[in-house]
């Protein structure tokens, strides 16, 4: 989400792989993939990745990249992707869409006077989840028998509630909105190099002295991707104006300040949109099936998703002969 602010206020611990080793975890697919494939498209040259057609498929080196660091600690994924955006998005999409669109026309320039790295950078800043993309990670995911679910709309609300539910152990995303949508415990730093970042709702809402819907209330104030904040508030001023106000709004009067459509806002982080599903976890990846649709079928170059290959087969085999010892 937009709100960094609370990574100031979230209780969150690192967490050695050993504790969560055998866990279960609902991954925002979108924002995974999303890290993976612009720090592709940053690094690596384009030709690597695009077919005689012209199309990029950068995401297929992200996913082969992505995968071992999940397979090599004994952690199941299950691979959330968004449904329908909510209108109150809206305005957040449309934000997005004219800041890439202006890194377009920066890149552009940057190539035209020969800046390859500049060029390179706002390359990155310019990518989007393509049907193509879209398309070719779900197969890709379908081969290493990743399991898969569709979410109704925002896909951290339906880890949250995958979560909430004890469908997984925890919801993974390198955003916060999983907190505001109720998961109980998050795994950030997914996508980085060492250990990951644990997230505690519970523990969050006891050092604030507040409850689910008091936090809700501190971030609406602060801003999210769904409403700007209130200008000047921070996040120790919100939690203090909550406490002290009540709620959202006695805090919005106390400033004379409104957040529009504040009342859905806040019943879409409370009660929001997901579903009940059943996910099998007994997964078996078909290593060489992937690696036959990523290099013969897209023409991705070998030596970009050998090594990523590579270290899923031995993962493999190596959790295999931990469980029987």
């Amino acid at each position: 989400m937009g709100n960094a602010d609370l990574r100031d206020l979230a209780a969150i611990r690192d967490v050695a792989f050993e504790e969560i080793e055998g866990s279960v975890v609902a991954v925002d697919a979108h924002n995974w993939l999303y890290r993976y494939l612009t720090t592709t498209v940053k690094w690596t040259s384009d030709e690597a990745y695009t077919t005689a057609d012209g199309v990029e498929v950068a995401n297929l080196i992200g996913v082969v990249q992505g995968l071992p660091k999940f397979f090599e600690h004994d952690l199941i994924p299950v691979m959330v992707f968004d449904g329908a955006v909510t209108d109150l998005k809206a305005d957040e999409v449309a934000d997005r869409r004219e800041k890439r669109e202006r890194a377009e026309a920066k890149r552009a320039a940057a190539e035209e006077r020969g800046d390859a790295v500049e060029a390179a950078r706002l390359e990155a800043r310019t990518q989007r989840l393509t049907d193509a993309i879209q398309e070719t990670t779900r197969e890709l995911l379908r081969l290493l028998d990743v399991p898969i679910v569709e979410a109704p709309a925002e896909g951290e609300a339906q880890c949250a509630h995958m979560a909430s539910t004890g469908t997984v152990d925890h919801a993974g995303s390198e955003d916060y909105d999983t907190l505001l949508f109720g998961a109980p415990t998050t795994l950030r730093q997914l996508t980085s190099k060492g250990d990951p970042e644990l997230m505690d709702l519970a523990a969050t809402i006891d050092e604030l002295g507040l409850d689910r819907r008091g936090l809700i209330d501190v971030a609406m104030l602060c801003g999210t991707d769904f409403n700007e904040g209130v200008h000047g508030v921070g996040p120790k001023t919100a939690v203090k104006a909550v406490k002290e106000h009540g709620d959202l709004w006695g805090a919005l009067d106390a400033r004379g300040a409104e957040i529009p459509n504040a009342d859905e806002i806040r019943e879409l982080f409370a009660d929001p949109p997901a579903t009940d599903v059943d996910v099998d976890v007994d997964v078996n990846p078909d290593v060489a099936a992937a690696r036959a649709y990523v290099v013969d079928e897209w023409g991705v170059a070998a030596d970009e998703v050998e090594r990523g290959f590579e270290r899923i087969e031995e993962s493999q085999v190596q959790t295999g002969l931990d469980r029987w010892s």
